[in-house]
């Protein structure tokens, strides 16, 4: 039998086209309109974000952050080399010098032990990416970035609707913590718009700036408050915005995510179910997260070597079902190589090597994850 089991599939609620054309017959298609006030005003509400601001891409959010922290040419940024490009691209772009971490052993985030060794007196920030959706270790973090006057900047991209819970049984949800947090709602994420990001200001000395250089460099939200009498350029700043079609889009799956996350969920215990045994009995680890720090983003596995890893991903996709490796390590990167210390980060490196992402999507059915996990089981025999 043919089975024809993408990667990823974009769900749609069924309300995106009716929202759109609303934003469309209202006049008004460009950034900040109605639509837009009502996905940040979402997120504020729900999950106690002190001011958010949506942006066009996860990218944008973290470019706007490192303007805001005012990133300086040689200030260094801490953050785990297993990452995707955009993390580092946003202080890279300021001039900052991007010292990498390695990650745990049994996660990809970053090993919070060996941050302190690479704090000097240039550090400025240290960025945290909750990989899958799982928090990061924020009480070493936070403590650290205290300890040393540090700037936290969470890439929260893959930890929509996920939480932390701290040593003293404090719990916060992932992108409240730090000083600023950025959001992806690209088409792979658990909630989309095609591309589609947040910046999260929850330290309340950027909040003004981060409106004015979320509007190019001028005040103009002000303006449209009656706050000043006329608006101008008053600071850094670019095109950050988006459309009110994208956060019509986005509104649409806001309105349903408690839905989506109940479906992922389900999804992603098939998969643990069905391959958990099998895995630990051939060498091959899968995540293992306590369901109250699970929000469904990613389910992976991480194989005893490459040739392990290649030949899954080939036997799947002679079935025709895609699954995929994930990032490459930055520091071992064609364009940061050079510019790294040196230093060898073997758990980054492993994953690389090792780590694979199954399907997973709201259409995905219980079916559908049996044969999957099947197939995975013939191929290593």
């Amino acid at each position: 039998m043919n089975y024809n089991i993408p990667f990823n599939k974009p769900y749609l609620t069924g309300k995106e086209t009716e929202y759109i054309e609303s934003a469309v017959k209202s006049g008004k298609i460009s950034g900040n309109g109605f639509f837009t006030k009502k996905c940040q005003t979402f997120f504020e509400e729900r999950y106690g974000f002190n001011k958010c601001l949506l942006t066009t891409s996860c990218t944008d959010a973290l470019e706007m952050a490192a303007i805001l922290i005012d990133t300086q040419p040689g200030d260094e940024i801490i953050m785990p080399s297993y990452t995707f490009v955009s993390t580092a691209n946003a202080f890279v772009l300021r001039g900052a010098k991007i010292v990498f971490a390695d990650s745990l052993a049994n996660n990809p985030n970053i090993d919070a032990d060996s941050i302190e060794e690479l704090i000097t007196s240039k550090t400025k920030a240290i960025v945290p990416v909750h990989y899958a959706g799982v928090g990061c270790d924020m009480d070493k973090i936070m403590t650290l970035a205290n300890k040393y006057n540090l700037f936290v900047i969470e890439d929260a991209a893959q930890a929509i609707d996920n939480y932390y819970t701290f040593k003293n049984g404090e719990t916060k949800p992932l992108g409240s913590i730090g000083h600023l947090s950025a959001f992806s709602f690209h088409e792979t994420k658990n909630i989309i718009s095609g591309e589609g990001g947040m910046l999260v200001i929850n330290d309340k000395q950027f909040e003004n700036r981060s409106e004015i250089i979320w509007e190019k460099g001028t005040n103009r939200s002000a303006f449209f408050r009656g706050e000043t009498d006329k608006y101008g350029w008053v600071d850094h700043g670019s095109s950050f915005l988006p459309s009110e079609i994208i956060a019509a889009f986005l509104w649409a799956q806001l309105e349903n995510l408690d839905d989506i996350q109940k479906r992922r969920k389900f999804l992603w215990s098939s998969y643990f179910e069905s391959l958990n045994v099998f895995a630990k009995t051939v060498g091959i680890g899968i995540p293992e997260i306590p369901a109250h720090m699970n929000n469904a983003h990613m389910f992976y596995l991480v194989c005893e070597n490459l040739e392990q890893r290649s030949g899954i991903i080939e036997y799947l996709k002679s079935k025709n079902i895609l699954s995929v490796f994930h990032y490459l390590s930055l520091h071992s990167s064609p364009f940061y190589s050079e510019k790294h210390d040196g230093r060898i980060l073997p758990e980054s490196d492993r994953y690389t090597d090792t780590l694979m992402r199954l399907p997973l999507y709201y259409e995905l059915s219980d079916s559908d994850i049996g044969k999957i996990s099947q197939f995975i089981k013939e191929s290593l025999k």
